[in-house]
């Protein structure tokens, strides 16, 4: 645990109990600050309850004695409309910060021989397996590295720091919305594209709450851009031109003068004064197809802006075993490859999925994002049967109907079963991909619940069947 002792003496409102806010709780209070939490779910209450929290009914309270607010990030800030405790602290003064920010006042308030090295990464897509990649480096590296965010475990609830370490950070955008004095030694922004309008508004808003992840970066930082999309190209030239930092381009589709890229798998380091070939990514078996080209140039970027070997990051390239949810291979029963891409919660994801392989058998559906799947429609050839579960499953159909065959299924049990029937009994390879393009809160907790239910539905598959093997 890191110990936050910004608010010393001080007393702050804690809302939201889940993950995020009990590690902030329990940071603030090893740092002498008093807490008041409080969170509108009484199961979360419960929960508090029972890891011996003491609840207090900040809707009833006089917010003067609030120093600020600790807000959990999926609590909304500005749309659609401003929580109830955001109402609150904005008329009453309080500041509203996220554990990030929290994070990065105790940084930034430690002696110089303290201070970790930071990694910050942010974008649409890509940001978990991105993350798990720079971490995996720096600890094949030798670095003390701690890998958590959005990710893993609550930054707040990783080990506390120490000059000699590296603080791996995935950002979402609502935890960039509530952060503003974090330095990152090196900050990624690997990709944007339109996701949580119904959250920021807007795609200008959108759009900046990814930006903040550069701010307060100065001389002797880098920051790693993604260019192959025109939101992150036009970031790339903005703060290339304001010569503040040491800006790193990346590209998986097309050659950079300077920065880092990868073509048809083959990844190249041309921040040199002569341009290198890497490594072959097409050999790495955790790392298929251009948007994981991306992820892997992203990751060699930034550690070599820590100063790690470039042999020893294209060593490490080659020996990520891959992250879980994320074009996941979770069983291979006859031949049919079972393939957990939970992760996509939203088309663009989708389509990296969707364009590794030439034939699928596609799970998809859940709680739709808007534009559907419509942006998918070059990729519906590939498809050689949909099974549609969840909210999104009677808008998909008529999205694919006359493009792609589909069946609804309404539950991933029932889908499961039937992409294997149907699969097996093409008698030829075939993938059975789980890629649904949408959130997954209208039966699944989140997307780890979904792509675990995903993968207990494969094994009981196998349970039945005489050549499968588990991954």
């Amino acid at each position: 645990m890191i110990p936050v002792t910004a608010f010393a003496g001080k007393t702050v409102a804690v809302f939201g109990l889940a993950r995020t806010g009990l590690a902030a709780a329990r940071a603030l209070i090893a740092g002498g600050t008093r807490v008041a939490l409080w969170d509108d779910k009484p199961a979360s209450r419960d929960a508090a309850v029972a890891e011996g929290f003491e609840l207090t009914d900040i809707s009833r309270s006089d917010w003067a004695g609030y120093d600020a607010l600790m807000l959990s990030p999926g609590v909304p800030l500005t749309h659609p409309e401003p929580h109830w405790t955001v109402a609150k602290a904005n008329s009453s003064g309080v500041e509203i910060l996220g554990d990030i920010e929290l994070f990065a006042r105790t940084v930034n308030a430690s002696p110089e021989h303290r201070r970790p090295r930071i990694i910050a990464i942010t974008g649409t897509n890509g940001k978990s397996t991105t993350t798990a990649l720079i971490g995996h480096i720096c600890a094949e590296a030798g670095r003390d590295v701690r890998v958590g965010g959005n990710i893993g475990q609550g930054v707040l609830s990783l080990d506390d720091m120490h000059g000699g370490a590296v603080y791996v950070l995935e950002l979402s955008s609502y935890q960039l919305d509530l952060t503003t004095s974090l330095r990152a030694d090196v900050s990624i922004i690997l990709n944007i594209s339109p996701d949580h309008l119904e959250r920021h508004g807007t795609m200008a808003n959108y759009v900046a709450a990814k930006r903040r992840i550069l701010l307060n970066q100065g001389k002797g930082d880098t920051a790693v851009i993604g260019v192959d999309d025109e939101w992150c190209s036009q970031i790339c030239t903005e703060i290339t031109a304001a010569n503040r930092r040491t800006t790193v381009a990346i590209s998986a589709s097309k050659t950079i003068g300077r920065g880092v890229y990868a073509l048809d798998g083959l990844l190249y380091d041309s921040t040199g004064e002569r341009t290198a070939e890497v490594c072959d990514l097409k050999r790495a078996r955790s790392l298929p197809g251009r948007h994981n080209w991306q992820n892997a140039a992203a990751a060699y970027a930034a550690v070599r802006g820590i100063g790690i070997d470039a042999g020893q990051a294209r060593r490490a390239l080659m020996s990520f075993p891959g992250l879980a949810h994320r074009m996941e291979t979770v069983a291979i029963l006859g031949k049919v490859r079972f393939v957990n891409d939970s992760k996509a919660t939203n088309a663009d994801a989708a389509r990296q999925a969707l364009s590794s392989y030439p034939k699928v058998y596609w799970i998809a559906g859940g709680q739709p994002k808007s534009g559907g799947i419509e942006d998918l429609a070059d990729l519906f050839p590939r498809v050689v049967r949909a099974y549609l579960i969840g909210e999104a499953g009677e808008a998909f159909a008529g999205t694919l109907k006359g493009k792609a065959d589909a069946v609804r299924c309404g539950d991933l049990d029932t889908a499961v079963q039937a992409a294997f029937r149907d699969a097996s009994a093409s008698g030829r390879e075939a993938i059975v991909l789980l890629s649904p393009a949408c959130a997954s809160f209208d039966q699944f907790a989140d997307f780890e619940a979904r792509g675990d239910a995903f993968r207990a539905a494969v094994q009981a598959l196998a349970a039945t069947h005489s050549t499968g093997d588990a991954a």
